[in-house]
């Protein structure tokens, strides 16, 4: 694959609300991701609350492996104010988020507070050097359960949702108290 890509390896696992000490008023990022049409790519937008200071990006993110998501080949495009304001005919495909972080265990995770039409979806980012870390990770305890291989819960199928969908999905995949991260066995055995 290109150069320009890095391979970023993932795990995302649903949670109920922000693990302490976070709170919703906890420093965050307010992030704005508009997904162009027909493409895998969106349009990143970026706020930090506090500074007032805002960036962009444009961003494609591609499996490694067809149909595996877990590890994705990521390439990005920084741009400037100018550049994305011809980008704003893509708006209206969007995804809001607080996403907040924190270490847990000595690994970094992004937290995102799903905002608008899925207010209820909050998900656990951990991200990994390589892939052995990534299998090797016993899920935290704030983990209700593991998304990682769902494609429902990629951005770009979640930008039509609402979180009663979420609700369904949820139901659907079997994600009761006896099937908490059930995802991350069949995934990773």
């Amino acid at each position: 694959m290109d150069k320009t890509y890095r391979t970023e390896f993932r795990r995302k696992y649903l949670i109920e609300a922000l693990p302490e000490p976070l709170t919703r008023a906890s420093r965050h990022l307010q992030i704005f991701d508009n997904y162009i049409t027909g493409t895998r790519m969106r349009i990143r937008s970026v706020r930090d609350p506090e500074t007032k200071e805002w960036s962009w990006s444009m961003q494609q993110r591609v499996g490694v492996e067809s149909g595996e998501l877990s590890a994705l080949k990521i390439g990005e495009i920084y741009l400037s104010e100018a550049e994305h304001t011809v980008f704003g005919v893509f708006e209206g495909n969007e995804i809001r988020k607080n996403r907040y972080f924190h270490e847990f265990d000595g690994k970094p995770f992004a937290f995102d507070v799903y905002l608008g039409n899925l207010w209820g979806l909050n998900i656990a980012n951990v991200d990994f050097v390589e892939k052995e870390s990534l299998i090797a990770y016993e899920p935290p305890p704030f983990a209700v359960f593991e998304v990682t291989a769902e494609p429902f819960f990629v951005g770009e199928n979640l930008v039509e949702r609402k979180f009663e969908d979420v609700q369904a999905e949820v139901a659907r995949i079997g994600a009761g108290p006896d099937n908490v991260l059930r995802a991350a066995d069949d995934e990773f055995a």
